[in-house]
């Protein structure tokens, strides 16, 4: 049978079209892996007055204390400017912060100097983002380090590549495939795909390419289901919603020595499978999800920078932890959980995202077919109204 080179193979620009650049904070201070030191670290922002809130805030030519900007949908965070504001802080939300690492977030825009309000109308407990995790031109083919497509239940502040929503409205509504896609896939497959079935797809076999992200599709209804089958569980555990992800007895890992109040340092023991922070042990670790990576960082690493870099004294970021908590611990374990049942998909991932398909469908088919090119309007976010946003100062907000 003939196969797809990935010169042929349709961009992901082109199966999704709606993308959004990922929101930009401009200051680290308004995200942290625990909520309590964001609530701290808004008191003392408003305890301080005048020259002083200002540099605690740390302006940017996008945001000063003094920026008007309305309500983020969704969220409840005033709007007055913030040099008088005195209101509580608003509710932090989970977010993912990096590759695998979900932190906690100030929803507030005056925080924020590019929120991405489009994300927001379109984020609820049905949405998924896949983000490109790997830039897009000139990179190197994925391998078992990971793959350069996540995805998250949660609204994604990375700083990474494209974000694309799956809906293009709350509630599951009007997927963002391009048009006539499922029903193109649903006639060569004899099964219609959901929209899930697509990034599952997707997941699995996206790979860097001159033009952007490429993925390869295929008739043979085999393949593809496979495929699927594999995408769907990389879905569920990098998105790790309902039950929790578990290794077998014997391999999954535990606190062998409690953990150091503020950890300094993590090392791997490969001999031990152990990982070592300080006097505290954590075992057994298995050597690929120790050398899992995301964008070409070892994600436990970063995970665990983030955790314990100093901050510049007298910052607001500077509020954080007395000590290491049990939390945190929880979600570390976790975290090697997912890193290791990902890596073991590694080999079909690469098998699926490397070798040729067969009964390949092509961008040229799909222009024939009339699913490609897109319409303009498919690559524009859709009206969202259904939903109160407060606009600066109290005023009514036009969307």
């Amino acid at each position: 049978m003939p196969s797809v080179t990935h010169d042929d193979a349709p961009l992901l620009a082109d199966l999704m079209p709606w993308s959004v650049a990922p929101p930009r904070l401009g200051r680290g201070w308004p995200a942290a892996p625990d909520a309590a030191s964001l609530r701290a670290r808004w008191n003392a922002l408003l305890k301080a007055g005048g020259p002083d809130r200002e540099a605690l805030f740390q302006p940017t030519r996008s945001r000063t204390p003094y920026s008007a900007v309305g309500q983020l949908p969704g969220q409840g965070g005033g709007t007055e400017r913030l040099a008088r504001a005195t209101g509580p802080c608003p509710d932090p939300v989970r977010v993912l912060y990096a590759p695998f690492d979900e932190q906690w977030l100030i929803p507030d825009q005056r925080l924020i100097d590019a929120a991405r309000p489009e994300l927001w109308r379109v984020a609820d407990e049905r949405q998924v983002f896949a983000v490109e995790a790997a830039p897009a031109r000139g990179a190197a083919a994925p391998g078992p380090a990971g793959p350069p497509l996540l995805a998250t239940s949660l609204l994604p502040v990375l700083r990474t590549g494209r974000v694309r929503p799956l809906y293009r409205r709350p509630g599951a509504a009007e997927p963002n495939l391009a048009p006539g896609l499922t029903e193109h896939l649903a006639a060569r497959h004899g099964r219609a795909p959901s929209p899930l079935d697509v990034l599952a797809w997707a997941t699995v076999v996206a790979r860097p390419a001159r033009a952007g992200l490429v993925v390869p599709l295929t008739a043979d209804p085999e393949v593809w289901e496979r495929g699927v089958a594999v995408g769907r569980r990389m879905l569920w555990l990098m998105r790790r919603d309902g039950e929790r992800p578990r290794l077998p007895g014997g391999r999954r890992p535990y606190v062998r020595a409690p953990l150091p109040a503020r950890p300094p340092a993590v090392r791997y023991d490969r001999d031990e499978e152990a990982l070592h922070l300080d006097e505290g042990r954590i075992a057994p670790v298995p050597p690929e999800a120790w050398d899992f990576e995301a964008g070409g960082v070892r994600v436990l690493e970063a995970w665990f920078a983030a955790r314990t870099e100093v901050p510049e004294a007298g910052t607001l970021a500077a509020i954080r932890p007395p000590a290491w908590p049990q939390a945190w611990t929880s979600e570390l374990l976790e975290l090697i959980t997912v890193l290791a049942l990902l890596a073991e998909l590694g080999a079909q991932r690469t098998e699926l995202a490397e070798e040729p398909l067969p009964a390949p469908i092509t961008s040229a088919a799909l222009r024939t077919a009339g699913v490609l090119p897109v319409a303009a309007s498919a690559r524009r976010p859709a009206s969202v109204l259904d939903t109160h946003e407060e606009g600066p100062e109290g005023q009514l907000a036009l969307i």
